[in-house]
This record gives structure tokens, sequence and C-alpha cells, in this order.
């Protein structure tokens, strides 16, 4: 079974997440398929980037992340106090791997009709002297 983890890094206030990506993205992939890297993937977010990469086991990941390489493309990110996560599982917008069930209706899940109006509703509306005008032009 597949171990993912990812690093998640996020733009900075002077370059984005993605050119952090173009300086280390390729001693990141190499680093990991030597490393033992079943699988690996670079996912583009709206808030920076995020290196999935899937090992057979957790001491695989535990050597990739105690590498040099990793160590030094953790230290380099845009924003190193607050810009990089590194966790298990896939990263970013995954979302679960089934897709979610639909919520119940309320009720029957029938359109609400909608209420008559009586003529007296209007009538209390309106003042007397205004609906006897309007019954003597009419009539």
């Amino acid at each position: 079974m597949a171990h993912w983890m990812s690093i998640e890094v996020f733009d900075g206030d002077y370059y984005p997440a993605a050119s952090w990506a173009d300086a280390f993205g390729d001693r990141l992939a190499e680093t990991a398929i030597t490393g033992g890297a079943i699988d690996w993937h670079w996912q583009p977010t709206t808030w920076g980037i995020v290196f999935e990469v899937a090992f057979e086991d957790e001491e695989a990941w535990e050597r990739f992340r105690d590498s040099i390489a990793v160590r030094a493309a953790l230290e380099a990110v845009p924003n190193p106090v607050n810009g990089v996560l590194v966790y298990k599982g896939r990263g970013g917008s995954a979302g679960a791997t089934r897709g979610r069930k639909p919520k119940p209706m309320a009720g029957s899940g029938a359109a609400a009709l909608p209420v008559p109006v009586d003529d007296w509703v209007f009538e209390a509306l309106v003042p007397h002297t205004a609906t006897t005008a309007a019954k003597t032009a009419v009539g």
C-alpha cells in the first residue's frame, strides 16, 4: 500500500510558489525517485503548489524528508515562517476518494405554493375612500 505524503508551499510576498517549484522541483523529484518513490505529482493551487509523493513505507519517506535536497528546498520556500506544510496524505484539494452522498430534501422536496391574497386583505390595506372611489369609477 502506498503512503502518500505532501509538501504544500504557499505563495510569498515577493515571489510565488511556482517559482520555487521551478527552482527545486527537478531536484525534489529526482531525490524522491532515487529514494524509492512509487508515484509523485505536482498540483498547482490558487494559493501555491503541492508536491505529492508516494512511498512503499514511511521509512522511505523519512529518508526522503531528511535528505539534504529536501531540507534545502524547504528552507528556500517563499514564506519560510508560515508558507510550508508537510503532512501525510494527498494535499491541496485532494478531497475524498468517494463522492459525497446527496443531502435529503426538506419535506417532500416540492416547491412552496404562493399564498392566495383575498380581497379583504386588500381592502384592509387600502383606505375605504380609495376603494369606494375605485368601485364608483369602474361601475
